[in-house]
């Protein structure tokens, strides 16, 4: 054991103190062979470097020293000054020799000493073969001045008494701080701060320059006024802020010669530091500094992720996130690699945002960024993507990088992340919350096909808006239009709600129902405490729990609402209603006022028998009496629900038999066997029985299966749906899934076209003569435009032409920008266009969100532009469940039980519901559907414009011949041409066409020139519109085509349509209103034994019910 102890070799020599000394002796007798790394830090110059310069502790600690050191030197000065008595007299001997006491000579001395060999000792260690470099530095000068006369004065002790001038140790302090602070950095492992360097440096050069200004001012006054240390601070201060009293004042010539040169010196220094410090100042600002520690620990912040930050993306964020009262104390820091731009710099100077929102430029990528914007401790992240580029697949790896870059570096922040592609939307799944572009915007596209504005359906309910827009306007359907825009989707617990409690095991449909026809609200949906999963519409045989949580549309949540019985609003007798109108119901207010709405409830009371009521006829009667409507049940009957075979077609009670095998040969209902992409939600749809080869899918050439080469050869039985679009991306999944749901019946499946260009013979060929609807998507390649609005350009200059060449088409369009929605269907002298131009620029002006929605194409429905829905990812930072209730509503989600989005038209035969509220009943007592809101259309007066003025040959003629009665012929010309100016549309080229043939007429016989004039007649007569529908029949005739279904397209501009979310029981119904359902999956009913097909969902005449029901 002995031994084995014996045996232990000793420590290496780094870790012993004596081998600092003795260098390394311990091993020269050991017989082993050792390797010594690092061999240049072994000599005892390269151990003191490194332990005086290269470790950063240890150099902080000399270097605070140092510092203590020449503080103390400078405070022994002061010290000396204060205990010396002022001599007597004016002799120069008084500058040189100072009254200095042994004590504090003693403690100079030592302070000199140790300052002196601390300076050779690290002039030594920093040598690098120049001694003249070393020698010649300022630091070391000032040194050898301060501590070379105390040093001498211990061997000639005359000299104890000569003045030093100690007190120009500061600016070697200042030097020791500087030092100090980058070892302070350098051992806390921090980066540090370029400003706070610099402010330090400029503080302290000031500070140097003030204590020698009054220790020289001081010491050269002792032959003069003998001023004491309080004077000269007094003197330097008012001298230094170019006040200049006078009472103080040098009387030396030494002193004032010192004056001037420490003036001159401050000319010289501080403006230099002060030029260092503004340009640092503008860098920060440029790249935004830092967000504090403190306040991301004691204030709530959110960061904004973008690669490029445009105006029109921070106000739409900024305002839509600050809309909700709850976060109003939050605080946005932006995070962005790129400059901030002139205009988003100009907007952030606001008062309103300066003090909200802060801009840091740099890279979500850099865990220095990250720790810059305190994204630990963020209560969300925000990443979007940047559409404006050319190439959105590298714009989606981009956010997915970022995305990745903020879940390793803060994996407890929530993300909210845009994606444009959904291929790559697997790679993001760990999100919180995802919206990709590509999936809403082709959906919502497919919607506006089979239900109208569906697009602008759904923007209006994830903008936060109060329904104040158009409020002011004289028209109604702009008041009654911008009120229900106000209306939102909110959440509640139905035992904590006043409009849902009572409902509490009853059917959905029932508290659906009542809710809305006593409180206004529209109950939309429900989800179990214990389910993650939201369902819309689950139908009458859902019965609602205590603890469900209900979500409703109405103009603002129930915890901002009032509650008035209706009572107290007899008694005040004062009539509140919005929606003016002849009706018999109860008039239901909503009255919202700063963000508190109050409702009037419906006396809900069993009325007299003797007042109006709807019972449903007897068969003898049913001539004579209108129907009537059946009561909603509390507990749905299972007699009595209509519903569906799911394997069944809703229509093939409809059908022939012929029509029904092939039907049935040709179309089975199923899950598509491929997924374009990973993460695409399975639909139920309608699917082909055999793949169709990939040559039949051509459809303007012919292949050994078929021989047409045009969409009328065809002969599709329903009219075309037409996507021009620019490639087939994956997104179009998501188009021709909705339009194939399991849900449509067979005989309304319109056939898809897909145009990948549109020049006029392609658009003839694929049948745009006949065609339902036109969808135009957006193009990736115009977003290089060099101006960012431009990059809509060419889209609305296309669909233009559309507009021009096929008005009665229905063209739904999608535009990147929202603010170039005024340019579709332009017409520059259309007096109504430009009226609503000025209503959108003073709803603009009072701050709305939605300013544009008065412009006739978006509210129709025509236009949109999928950046509106950048507030959806806004908005689910408070409702964590609206991306869900919108991918149920546009169908890119199924859930089981939950139901789906669909409309109905009003006829002649439904108007005697009369009223939104008998609908609702109606629907809700018979199918269970659940109506959301209406699409209305309005017959519109508008000023006749260019485009709409179509000459009359016969009316023409008449006018022309009571103008031109008793003149001459050759006089005919300078009369139609004076007619010119009556007749703006008649065109340049025709006129000029005309005279050409008028002067080659007498060179003709008599039937010639009768024929050209004859002909010249035509082309004056001709208007635009005839000159372009000669233009598409001619080409039709080129190309083989049938002209038979290209009618004269007269313009339909006389109407103008727009949505009512939710409205007013009392609304009066219109012919034409399309009703927006929510109907309830028919998959969740099916019945046990076979119904007949007469009791289809879509059967909504309630003949079982022999209930009298009171209205």
């Amino acid at each position: 054991m002995v031994d084995l102890e014996s045996e232990v070799p000793p420590l290496p020599p780094r870790y012993r103190f004596r081998d600092l000394l003795l260098g390394d002796q311990g091993w020269q007798n050991d017989d082993r062979v050792q390797v010594e790394f690092y061999m240049n830090e072994n000599t005892f110059k390269e151990r003191l470097k490194l332990f005086f310069i290269k470790n950063q502790r240890s150099s902080l600690r000399i270097r605070l020293f140092n510092f203590s050191l020449k503080l103390l030197s400078c405070l022994l000065y002061i010290i000396r000054v204060l205990l010396e008595n002022p001599s007597q007299g004016n002799e120069w001997s008084h500058i040189f020799w100072v009254n200095r006491s042994l004590p504090l000579w003693g403690l100079q001395v030592s302070v000199a000493l140790i300052s002196l060999f601390e300076t050779i000792l690290l002039g030594y260690l920093s040598y690098k073969g120049n001694i003249w470099e070393q020698i010649l530095r300022i630091p070391f000068i000032l040194e050898i001045i301060n501590a070379v006369p105390f040093i001498i004065s211990i061997f000639w002790p005359s000299l104890r008494n000569l003045f030093v001038p100690v007190f120009l140790n500061c600016w070697l302090a200042k030097h020791a701080l500087e030092n100090m602070i980058n070892d302070l950095h350098r051992a806390i492992q921090r980066t540090q701060s370029a400003m706070f360097n610099q402010v330090l440096i400029l503080i302290s050069t000031l500070l140097c320059l003030i204590f020698t200004c009054i220790c020289g001012i001081q010491h050269l006054e002792r032959i003069g006024k003998k001023l004491n240390l309080f004077d000269s601070l007094y003197f330097c201060i008012v001298t230094f802020s170019t006040v200049g009293f006078g009472d103080v004042t040098p009387e030396t010539w030494s002193s004032k010669l010192f004056v001037v040169a420490m003036i001159c010196v401050a000319l010289v220094v501080l403006p230099i530091q002060f030029e260092q410090l503004a340009y640092l100042w503008m860098e920060r600002q440029k790249s935004g500094g830092n967000y504090s520690r403190h306040r991301a620990q004691t204030e709530k912040h959110v960061v904004l992720c973008v690669s490029s930050l445009k105006i029109d993306l921070l106000m739409d964020f900024l305002n839509e996130f600050y809309a909700h009262p709850r976060l109003q104390d939050y605080y946005v820091v932006i995070l962005c690699p790129t400059e901030m731009d002139v205009q988003v710099r100009r907007v952030l100077q606001i008062p309103m945002w300066s003090q909200r929102v802060i801009y840091l430029q740099g890279s979500a990528l850099k865990d220095q960024d990250l720790l810059r914007a305190k994204m630990d401790d963020a209560e969300a992240c925000f990443i979007l993507s940047s559409r404006c580029e050319v190439d959105r697949t590298s714009s989606d790896h981009q956010t997915i990088l970022r995305a990745w870059a903020v879940k390793d570096f803060a994996p407890n922040c929530p993300l909210y992340v845009q994606i444009l592609k959904p291929e790559n939307k697997f790679h993001i799944k760990f999100a919180d919350h995802v919206v990709c572009e590509e999936e809403f915007k082709y959906a919502m596209l497919a919607l506006n096909c089979i239900c109208p504005a569906t697009s602008t359906l759904i923007t209006l309910l994830v903008h936060t808006s109060r329904g104040q827009e158009g409020q002011q306007s004289p028209e109604q359907w702009q008041k009654m239009y911008g009120r229900c825009s106000g209306n939102e989707v909110y959440h509640i617990v139905l035992e904590e709600s006043t409009f849902f409690a009572e409902y509490e095991g009853k059917s959905f449909t029932y508290a659906s129902f009542h809710a809305h026809k006593k409180f206004g609200v529209c109950l939309i949906g429900v989800r179990r405490e214990d389910n993650k999963n939201i369902l819309l519409n689950p139908g009458p045989r859902y019965i609602m729990n205590a603890t469900d949580i209900c979500f409703y549309i109405n103009i603002t949540k129930e915890e901002n609402s009032a509650f008035k019985n209706q009572d107290q609003q007899k008694k005040s007798n004062v009539s509140r209603s919005f929606y003016h109108g002849p009706s018999r119901l109860p008039v239901h207010s909503i009255i919202a006022s700063m963000g508190t709405v109050a409702i009037d409830l419906q006396d809900t009371s069993c009325r007299s028998t003797s007042g109006p009521t709807l019972s449903l006829p007897t068969e003898g009667s049913r001539e004579i009496r209108r129907p009537s409507i059946a009561p909603v049940l509390e507990v749905a009957d299972t007699s009595s629900i209509q519903t569906c075979d799911l394997l069944s077609d809703q229509s093939e009670d409809e059908t022939t038999p012929d029509e029904e095998v092939s039907s049935n040969l040709e179309y089975a209902k199923g899950y598509p066997p491929y997924s374009p992409y990973i993460g695409s939600s399975p639909t139920f749809c309608h699917l082909l029985h055999e793949k169709v080869p990939f040559c039949c899918l051509r459809l303007d050439k012919s292949c050994q299966h078929n021989y047409y080469e045009d969409a009328k050869a065809y002969g599709f039985k329903n009219k075309l749906i037409i996507v021009a679009a620019e490639t087939a991306g994956n997104g179009l999944y998501n188009f021709i899934v909705p339009l194939r749901a399991y849900y449509r019946p067979k005989k309304e499946l319109n056939p898809i076209v897909l145009l990948l260009d549109n020049p006029l013979d392609d658009l003839l060929r694929c049948g745009v003569t006949f065609a339902a609807n036109m969808v135009v998507v957006d193009k990736e390649s115009t977003m290089s435009a060099e101006e960012d609005y431009m990059a809509d350009a060419k889209t609305i200059v296309n669909v233009q032409t559309l507009f021009r060449l096929f008005s009665s088409l229905s063209i739904i369009t999608e535009l990147t920008h929202p603010a170039n929605m005024r340019f579709m269907q332009f017409r520059a002298k259309d007096c109504y266009s430009l009226a609503l131009s000025k209503l959108e620029k003073k709803e603009r002006e009072k701050g709305s969100n939605l300013a544009f929605m008065f412009r006739l194409p978006f509210a129709a429905g025509r236009v949109f532009s999928i950046s509106m829905l950048d507030t959806l990812l806004y908005q689910s930072f408070v409702k964590d469940y609206m991306i869900s209730i919108t991918r149920l509503l546009l169908g890119l989600d199924t859930t089981p039980g939950s139901g789906f989005l669909c409309s109905m038209k009003i006829t002649e035969d439904d108007l005697w519901i009369r009223t939104y509220a008998r609908l609702y009943q109606k629907l809700c007592s018979s199918t269970g559907d659940v109506p959301i809101g209406i699409y209305r259309t309005e017959s519109q007066k508008l000023t006749t414009s260019e485009s709409q003025i179509s000459i009359s040959v016969e009316e023409w003629e008449d006018t022309k011949d009571s103008k031109e009665q008793g003149h001459h012929r050759s006089n005919h010309r300078n009369s139609t041409s004076s007619d010119q100016s009556d007749h703006p549309l008649l065109r340049r080229k025709s006129m000029q066409w005309a005279r050409r043939l008028s002067r080659k007429g007498p060179k003709h016989s008599g039937k010639t020139a009768e024929k050209i004039t004859q002909q010249r007649l035509n082309l004056y007569r001709r208007s635009e519109r005839q000159e372009l529908a000669e233009l598409v029949n001619n080409r039709m005739k080129h190309l083989g085509l049938s002209t038979a279904g290209y009618d004269e397209m007269n313009d339909h501009q006389s109407t103008l349509s727009y949505i009512l979310i939710n409205p007013s029981p009392d609304t009066r119904l219109e012919l034409n209103d399309v009703v927006y359902l929510i109907r309830p999956d028919p998959l969740a009913y099916l019945p046990n034994s076979e119904p007949s097909r007469k009791n289809s969902i879509c059967n909504t005449t309630g003949q079982d019910s022999r209930e009298e029901t009171q209205l």
